[in-house]
């Protein structure tokens, strides 16, 4: 770099530090406004030596950091200077935890040292690495929830700045948002953040989808903006005459809330309906808030007729974010149903800044627990099994991030919050531990339910427990939080253990009998050969009977042959199984079809049959444990999932050319009836060449008719084809693939 390229950048560092100042949404002391220039003087220093992938100074990153931490979230002087050297011990051996401590004292190191240790992890581990990582992060909740949100922070400016990187990583960044990173956003209250971070991981995971939806809404902006206008002129008279101090504005929702809608409902863009929200925020004293709100809400459904079953008030009971505010969904001009959202202003800033605006609205000296801490505190329990697989822990934490929330009444008549599919084990562990563990039964309302029974808000909720009732295998599939999950798998755990300890004795009775010693040796063998997972398993089963005498013979009888098959397979140097010759052919035409990695190789692959895909369908490959690669679509339910906790075993794929192998597919169709509309379907299938159709099924109600047909096609063209020609036919309403 040039001197006057240097001068230029270090004016322009300067100047993002100025504007880190200026935007902060706390007002900054003199002694605050000191430690950050401190924080920034270290990250200076530290990063002087770096650049990023785009090839800008370093600096830039934590700046930007820093700036979300104290514009968007609204974080204090402390959390500012933590963002500024949140890399800082990571990137740097001239400095330690220690040194962060000397120069800024502990509550900045601890948290510096919490983001540090969530970057660095064991490579030698056999589980995800990326799983085993998360953990981390998510136990660092019970330390100092800042840990976390700065985390949130340096993710949402690595998703804005990921165009420099290799498409394999943006998918895995992006996926692991997706995965982790945008519910704990939604779960702390930080909706706008949440929502960038959906965007942008769209925005990597599916392209075109992403692109596609993005130039629909900016076609529509105009006529939107004219629609929105037209509807808040209508209400405006009627506010004005209330003298209320308001302000109304259109919020266009989300392009990944758009996308969610189009995929759950089976509809195209033009069908969904409320693609934007009207946000009325009026200024008010804390006396009169809840008042107005109700009285805005009576002004809005006076011009405009209102859906019963949309109304969600959550200003009498605010949701465990802390989100308060009153939302109505209302029949506007033309025939279109717009969604209303009503906040005071202090609503607003939390609605927008979650836990820093809390903070700012607490008097001084109250001791409101703030929906934040007791959040945590739920949290605690479930945290507490470290015991767990990464994977399912991180799975099972992430049960309740997204949730939609519902409230029941003890039989005391308390509110309690629970998330959206709760049972009654789940109100059951949210009660007490104990309570949980001895449940005997429950009645909702009066009336005794099964324990897999799903609550619904207002229901008041009574458990019936019993000193000799004990959680079964069966509880799992009832319980829906994490708590309550956690807990009953530490109740079965405690008794497999003790049925697998008498097993294990068992066991060693049974092999010496057969002139085997149990060993780990030994063990290795018997799991492998039950096709179990672990020792503990094998214990078990042989407890409880599962594994009988029988069973341990063939094992013994097994072993002694082993050897032998061994030494002759050495010999041959052949597949023992030798079909491969008789249908040579039939397998060459299958692995044609795909080709893994950067070297494009030919390799044995299964179709994944939770998304089914065909030739032409953007997918990639997936190193299973057990049955070798399997192939999944781009956008198959479980690739957020698995691209984001085992990145280390995707494998990038394409399809090649090749007309050789038949692939099945499902089209499902509905419209309204009229006589002729199989034949017309059947002539138009039977036409097609390239297109054999295995099944046919259809049911008419009432005029209106759903059916579905299994088809076997080459490729993806194809069957785009075949659904482009069905929505042709009259009466044809939907056509789309399973």
């Amino acid at each position: 770099m040039t001197e006057v390229d240097i001068e230029k950048e270090n004016a322009a560092i300067t100047k993002a530090y100025k504007e880190l100042l200026r935007v902060s949404y706390r007002t900054l002391s003199t002694e605050d406004k000191k430690l950050i220039r401190k924080a920034f003087d270290v990250a200076v220093d530290a990063h002087k030596e770096q650049r990023r992938k785009s090839g800008e100074a370093y600096i830039f990153h934590p700046i930007a950091v820093a700036k979300i931490v104290a514009q968007e979230i609204g974080l204090d002087a402390t959390s500012i200077a933590a963002a500024l050297l949140h890399d800082v011990v990571e990137d740097n051996e001239d400095y330690t935890v220690q040194d962060i401590e000397r120069l800024f004292g502990e509550t900045v190191a601890k948290i510096v040292d919490g983001l540090t240790k969530i970057s660095t992890f064991n490579a030698d581990m056999d589980v995800s690495m990326q799983a085993e990582n998360f953990r981390k992060m998510l136990l660092t909740l019970n330390d100092d929830v800042r840990v976390i949100i700065i985390k949130i922070a340096d993710r949402l400016h690595n998703m804005q700045t990921m165009e420099s990187m290799r498409a394999d990583k943006q998918v895995k960044i992006a996926s692991e948002t997706l995965y982790i990173y945008a519910p704990l956003a939604h779960r702390i209250g930080l909706y706008n953040i949440k929502s960038e971070l959906e965007d942008l991981g769209l925005k990597y995971t599916e392209p075109e989808v992403y692109n596609d939806i993005l130039l629909k809404m900016k076609e529509s902006k105009e006529e939107q903006d004219l629609y929105i206008q037209e509807f808040t002129e209508v209400i405006k008279n009627s506010l004005d005459k209330e003298n209320l101090n308001y302000d109304i504005k259109g919020r266009p929702k989300s392009i990944f809330s758009i996308r969610r809608k189009m995929i759950n409902q089976g509809v195209s863009y033009d069908e969904v309906y409320d693609k934007f929200a009207v946000r009325i925020i009026y200024k008010t004293d804390a006396a009169n808030e809840k008042f107005l709100a109700w009285k805005i809400y009576s002004i809005v459904t006076d011009h405009f007729r209102p859906n019963p079953t949309r109304l969600r008030d959550w200003i009498s009971s605010p949701k465990s974010t802390g989100y308060e505010a009153l939302h109505i969904t209302v029949m506007g001009p033309k025939g279109r149903w717009v969604e209303v959202q009503i906040r005071s202003e202090r609503m607003n800033e939390i609605a927008e800044k979650g836990y820093a605006a809390h903070y700012k609205y607490k008097n001084k000296g109250e001791k409101s627990e703030d929906n934040l801490d007791t959040w945590i505190n739920k949290l605690q329990e479930a945290l507490e099994n470290h015991g767990a697989n990464a994977v399912d822990f991180v799975e099972q934490f992430k049960l309740n991030l997204y949730s939609k929330e519902i409230f029941v009444f003890t039989p005391q008549g308390d509110l309690k919050s629970l998330p959206k599919g709760a049972t009654p084990l789940d109100f059951a562990f949210s009660i007490h531990t104990e309570v949980g563990l001895k449940t005997r039964g429950a009645k909702v309302n009066g009336k005794l339910v099964p324990l897999s029974h799903q609550l619904k808000s207002g229901d008041q909720v009574d458990i019936l427990t019993s000193e000799n009732a004990k959680p079964t295998p069966n509880w799992l599939d009832y319980a829906t939080t994490a708590r309550a999950r956690s807990k009953i798998k530490n109740a079965l755990k405690e008794s497999t253990k003790i049925v697998a300890e008498e097993g294990k004795e068992i066991l060693r009775r049974k092999l010496k009998q057969l002139k085997i010693t149990l060993n780990e040796d030994s063990v290795n063998e018997m799991v492998n050969h039950f096709k179990l997972k672990t020792s503990l398993d094998l214990f078990y089963r042989v407890g409880t009977g599962t594994i009988d005498n029988t069973m341990l013979k063939e094992y013994a009888s097994s072993r002694s042959n082993a050897f032998v098959s061994y030494l002759k397979n050495k010999i041959t140097r052949k597949p023992s199984i030798n079909k491969e010759e008789l249908d040579k052919e039939e397998i060459t035409n299958k692995y044609d079809l795909l080709v893994f990695g950067k070297e494009e190789e030919k390799l044995d692959y299964k179709l994944a049959v939770c998304c089914n895909p065909i030739p032409g369908d953007a997918v990639f490959g997936f190193l299973t444990i057990k049955e070798g690669i399997k192939v999944h679509k781009s956008n198959c339910p479980n690739a957020v999932s698995l691209q984001s906790n085992y990145a280390y075993r995707i494998l990038p794929a394409k399809w090649i050319d090749s007309t050789q192998q038949d692939f099945p597919a499902q089209i499902i169709l509905s419209g309204i009836d009229n006589l002729g509309l199989v034949n017309d379907i059947t002539k138009l299938i039977s036409a097609n060449m390239n297109v054999n159709m295995k099944s046919i099924s259809f049911e008419s109600n009432d005029g209106v008719f759903s059916g579905k047909i299994n088809v076997v096609v080459k490729n993806k063209n194809l069957l785009t084809k075949l659904m482009d020609n069905l929505k042709k036919i009259n009466g044809i309403d939907k056509v789309k693939r399973v």
